[in-house]
C-alpha cells in the first residue's frame, strides 16, 4: 500500500498500525517453559502477520460502488482489531473463545467490547455473561455496527415489525441504545445477527479443565487461592487488539473468559466503557506531530535550566503560553514540519495547523482492580489532560509503581490484585488550514507491572515482533527474540534467560 499523499485533497493515507495481547499476570520463564514459549511465540507471530496481511489487503469493490473510483479501500481500525482479536479467539492457548477459563461451577462465561475513536453513534459496546456465541468479539463488532440504526426510530419501527418478532423468547428487536448487555439477551441478538452460536462443549479445552480443578483442591487443602497462584500462571486476562487505519481511526477490541475460577455471573472489566478498553481523539492547536507532549511547568522548567537561570523567569498564564507555543519553538509543543510531508512554511503552519491526537487501550490482568482505578480511561484523561504522552500515561497507570499496582495496596504480590498491562496505540495527525496532512506519527504502547504479558506487533519497519517479559532485562528481552529460526539457537537463548 502506498502510503504518500497522492494529491492535495483534505484526506490524506496514514500507514495502519496493529499490537495484539494475549493474557498477562505473574508469567515467568520457569512458568511458561520452553515448549510454552515456542507455542505462544508461534501463536502471536502467526496471528498479528496474518493481521498485517489483513490490514494491507484491499477491499474489493461491491456492485453499488463506482467501478471506475480511484479510490482503493482497505479495512477499517474496527475490521483490523477484530479480525485479530478473532483468530485469537479461534486458538485455544489464549483465555477467549475456544480455551476460555472456567468458573467455579464448571462454565465458561465470556466477555467482549469494541470501540473507536470515531464513525460510529455508540463508540463503545460490551457484553457479558455469554455461553453460546463462538465468536464474542464479532457480536461486539456487529452490535456497534448496527447501533446508527437502534437510534433511529425508522429503524426502530421496521424492527419491530419484523416477522421473526413473534418467534423470540424475549422481546429484542435490536440492542436500543444500550451499550451493555448481557447473557441470554445478548445471545439472542447474535442469532438475530446470523452469527453462529455452538455447544457450550465447544469452550472446552482440557488444560483450562485440569487448571480449574486443580486450582480448586490447592484452596480446599489452604495452599492459596484458586483464582490465583504464586507457583504457577493462572489466566485472569484477557486476549484484545488495538488498531490505527488509513483514515486515522483507533479501535480497541477485547475478548475474555474471565477470571480462572470466578464467580458464575461475575462482571470483570473487559466489557465495561473505560475499565478495559477506551478509545478516543481529540484536536490540540498547533503542530505537535513527532513532538511528546509534557506538561508545561515541567517545560519551562527545562528551559530554565538551560538558561541557567537561578529561579523562575516570569511566571505566564496558560493561554499566554499557548498563545506563544503555537509561533515560537518552545520545549514544549514546537516540532518542525517535514520537507516530505508538504509543508507550506512554518509560520503558517504554526499558526494555523490543527493537531488530532487519538488513543485506543485494551487491558489485560486482574479485571476488579481494571474496574476500581478506570484504568483505560484514566490513561486518556492523563495524555490528553495533563500533558502527558500516551506512553508516559500509560505508565502512570499501568507500569511499575502505577496506579493498578497502588490499588492492591498490602495485597500486592499475594493475591493477583493490582497485576495487569495494556497495549494500545497512540496517533498525531497535524493538516494545515487547507486540510492538507503536514505530519504525522503513530506510537505502539505497551506496558505492564506484571512479570509477563504476551504481546506481538509490527514494528516501524514492517517486521513482526513479540514479547512476552520486560525489555529492560537483557535476559529478558533475548527471551522475546522474534528471528529465532533454528531450535537449538531457541533452546540456547531459553537456558540463557533462565539463567
Amino acid at each position: 500500500m502506498d502510503y504518500k499523499r497522492q494529491n492535495e485533497q483534505t484526506t490524506a493515507q496514514v500507514k495502519p498500525r496493529i499490537i495484539i495481547h494475549g493474557g498477562a499476570g505473574n508469567i515467568t520463564p520457569e512458568k511458561l517453559g520452553l515448549q510454552g514459549y515456542r507455542q505462544y511465540r508461534n501463536a502471536l507471530l502467526t496471528i498479528v502477520s496474518r493481521t498485517d496481511l489483513y490490514m494491507r489487503t484491499p477491499i474489493p469493490a461491491n456492485e453499488n460502488e463506482n467501478p471506475y473510483s480511484s479510490t482503493t479501500k482497505f479495512p477499517s481500525a474496527l475490521d483490523i482489531a477484530t479480525y485479530a482479536v478473532k483468530l485469537l479467539e479461534d486458538n485455544p492457548l489464549f483465555n477467549s473463545g475456544h480455551g476460555a477459563v472456567f468458573t467455579r461451577d464448571g462454565i465458561n462465561e465470556m466477555d467482549s467490547s469494541v470501540m473507536v475513536s470515531r464513525g460510529f453513534a455508540k463508540r463503545g459496546v460490551g457484553l457479558t455473561g455469554m455461553r453460546r456465541v463462538k465468536n464474542p468479539i464479532l457480536l461486539a463488532k456487529a452490535m456497534l455496527e448496527h447501533g446508527d440504526q437502534d437510534l433511529s426510530n425508522l429503524a426502530r419501527r421496521a424492527e419491530l415489525n419484523s416477522d421473526d418478532l413473534g418467534t423470540t423468547e424475549l422481546d429484542i428487536p435490536s440492542a436500543q441504545g444500550h451499550t451493555l448487555l448481557y447473557g441470554p439477551t445478548a445471545e439472542q441478538l447474535a442469532k438475530k445477527y446470523g452469527l453462529e452460536l455452538v455447544d457450550p462443549k465447544y469452550f472446552f479445552t482440557q488444560k483450562r479443565w485440569d487448571e480449574h480443578i486443580q486450582a480448586l483442591e490447592k484452596e480446599k487443602a489452604g495452599k492459596g487461592l484458586a483464582t490465583w497462584s504464586a507457583e504457577e500462571y493462572l489466566p485472569q486476562g484477557t486476549c484484545g487488539a488495538v488498531a490505527l487505519d488509513a483514515d486515522g481511526v483507533v479501535c480497541a477490541a477485547t475478548s475474555t473468559g474471565g477470571m480462572t475460577n470466578k464467580l458464575t455471573g461475575r462482571v470483570g472489566d473487559t466489557p465495561v466503557v473505560g475499565a478495559g478498553f477506551w478509545a478516543e481523539e481529540w484536536v490540540e492547536k498547533g503542530n505537535i506531530s513527532g513532538a511528546t507532549p509534557r506538561p508545561t511547568n515541567d517545560a519551562w522548567q527545562r528551559l530554565r535550566t538551560r538558561l541557567e537561570l537561578p529561579g523562575p523567569i516570569v511566571d505566564l498564564s496558560s493561554g499566554l503560553r499557548r498563545l506563544l507555543a503555537d509561533c515560537l519553538p518552545t520545549p514544549f509543543t514546537y516540532s518542525p514540519v517535514a520537507e516530505s510531508a508538504g509543508a507550506i512554511g512554518t509560520e503558517s503552519v504554526c499558526r494555523n495547523a490543527q493537531t488530532r491526537r487519538s488513543i485506543a487501550l485494551s487491558g489485560t490482568g486482574n479485571g476488579d482492580s481494571f474496574l476500581r482505578v478506570a484504568a483505560a480511561r484514566t490513561v486518556g484523561s492523563v495524555a490528553r489532560w495533563g500533558g502527558l504522552s500516551a506512553a508516559d500515561a500509560l505508565h502512570h497507570v499501568a507500569g511499575d509503581g502505577g496506579d493498578l499496582e497502588e490499588s492492591a495496596g498490602e495485597r500486592w504480590g499475594k493475591t493477583g490484585e493490582g497485576e495487569g498491562g495494556m497495549i494500545g496505540i497512540e496517533s498525531i495527525i497535524s493538516r494545515d488550514e487547507s486540510g492538507r496532512v503536514v505530519s504525522s506519527h503513530a506510537n505502539i504502547l505497551q506496558d505492564h507491572n506484571c512479570a509477563g504479558m504476551f504481546r506481538a506487533w509490527i514494528d516501524d519497519n514492517g517486521y513482526a515482533v513479540m514479547r512476552i517479559f520486560h525489555p529492560e532485562n537483557e535476559k529478558e528481552r533475548l527471551c522475546g527474540m522474534d528471528m529465532l529460526e533454528v531450535e537449538d539457537e531457541a533452546e540456547e537463548v531459553w537456558r540463557w534467560c533462565k539463567a
